[in-house]
């Protein structure tokens, strides 16, 4: 088997196809991405004036949120040290003043919900709604042309209008976002591959603020899609889940009402509480994606201590570990298909079966390698431009492995009563950006796969 024939053909099947999905929702979280490229000079003498050994206490332990700098670098550093994307709430006023200090190389979209929406309606022309807490006039110049909307109520009446013609003057949210390329060096630390440390500095997000339009009129809004994706409940803490997820619990049940399949992008969740409440309401939703820190991190508040550990131990990631835990998780949860994404390779566990999973794996991930190649991909044809990057060597072991244990053959076996679907990716040697690429991955395999059915 060849694995670049399957990325070309499934690349033009979902191509064809994806035309035909009429509208998808994506809610809760958008917001603006200050790009701050980390330099090794100016990270050090930082940490220094800080107090190196308060500092280094955080780049072995992350602490649950941010309330100093010495934590913000210290956390900077553990995702140095491990290669690892993580992302906290900057709770304190004079942090936050510090990172405007230090200011950023560029502005971006960003959240899943304005990363996802730029990529289906902005680049593959899939109609989205999307869930915007606020709409500055910064933020709404971000999102790109094309089937872009958010609701707007005029006269009592609910309408969809493109965020630039929203014209309301909110306030902007930014995330402060730390990137380091592979090989990054501080200190004694060395990057074993690109990531980046994400600040963040909104009460918006952190507080998952629903707008009013959203909360009256979802009903509507939930009769006019086709497929849903929930994201940005990551920064929900113990003092103020409650409310939040109750509407959330509330929305999904209507869209399920509706026949919407629903899926949830997981990401890093600091309190155990709230990760404990979104595992319960798993079987609410089709679909979840994670990577194996968010996987671990479940795991943990499952009681799965050893399997969580097994899961952080290799790079990559042990795919027997992966495929236990996503066992656990679909058996005790019921949720239908698990999206599993980590450098090298991906997996999908359904409950159905079909070489089209794997197909939309592929065409994910070419999409994530354009993004990472080009930086921005302006159109579904700039996709392609990626079929050049090689699938990555690493990933035969992991195939290795799986066709041992589980008699895969073409990426696919019969694991229990689920298919399990495996594809190595494309790894670009030297990314233009690592921000965004989980969700990139996540939307286009989730929507391309119902495109393609």
């Amino acid at each position: 088997m060849v694995w670049d024939d399957l990325y070309a053909s499934a690349f033009e099947r979902v191509r064809r196809s994806i035309e035909s999905i009429e509208r998808v929702l994506l809610a809760y979280n958008t917001n603006i991405d200050a790009l701050k490229y980390l330099r090794q000079k100016d990270l050090e003498d930082r940490v220094e004036k800080a107090g190196k050994d308060e500092v280094l206490r955080y780049a072995d332990k992350l602490p649950k949120r941010i309330d100093n700098v010495p934590q913000l670098l210290g956390s900077i550093l553990w995702s140095i040290k491990r290669g690892k994307a993580a992302e906290l709430f900057v709770e304190s006023c004079s942090t936050r003043f510090y990172m405007r200090q230090w200011g950023w190389d560029e502005l971006r979209m960003g959240g899943q919900v304005g990363i996802m929406a730029n990529l289906l309606g902005g680049v593959y022309g899939v109609p989205v709604i999307a869930h915007v807490p606020q709409l500055s006039s910064l933020q709404a110049s971000l999102f790109k042309d094309g089937p872009i909307y958010v609701p707007k109520i005029e006269n009592g009446q609910l309408g969809l209008v493109h965020p630039k013609e929203f014209n309301a003057e909110e306030e902007s949210c930014i995330h402060y976002i730390y990137e380091f390329p592979r090989g990054f060096r501080v200190f004694d630390l060395e990057a074993p591959r690109e990531n980046r440390f994400i600040g963040s500095a909104d009460d918006y997000n952190p507080n998952l603020y629903i707008r009013p339009e959203f909360r009256e009129h979802f009903d509507e809004i939930a009769s006019n899609v086709e497929l849903a994706i929930i994201s940005g409940l990551q920064a929900l803490t113990k003092e103020n889940y409650l409310g939040p997820l109750r509407i959330v619990k509330e929305h999904i049940e209507t869209l399920n009402g509706k026949n919407v399949p629903v899926h949830l992008e997981f990401a890093f969740t600091p309190d155990e509480r709230v990760r404990k409440a979104i595992l319960g309401l798993l079987d609410n939703f089709w679909s979840v994606g994670l990577n194996e820190v968010e996987l671990a991190s479940i795991m943990e508040v499952m009681g799965e201590k050893k399997l969580a550990e097994k899961l952080l131990l290799g790079d990559p990631a042990d795919p027997i570990a992966v495929t236990e835990a996503m066992l656990t998780l679909a058996e005790k949860t019921g949720v239908r298909r698990v999206h599993f994404h980590t450098y090298g390779y991906y997996l999908a566990l359904t409950d159905y079966r079909g070489e089209f999973v794997r197909d939309a794996l592929l065409f994910a991930a070419l999409a994530a390698a354009a993004k990472a190649k080009l930086g921005d991909v302006r159109s579904i044809e700039d996709v392609i431009k990626a079929m050049d990057v090689p699938v990555t060597e690493g990933a035969k072991t992991v195939e290795e492995i799986l066709i041992r244990k589980y008699g895969m053959k073409d990426g696919i076996a019969d694991v229990d009563s689920y298919q399990l679907t495996f594809i190595p990716t494309k790894i670009v040697d030297k990314p233009k950006s690592t921000v965004g690429i989980g969700d990139t991955i996540s939307s286009s395999a989730f929507v391309g796969e119902f495109a393609l059915r």
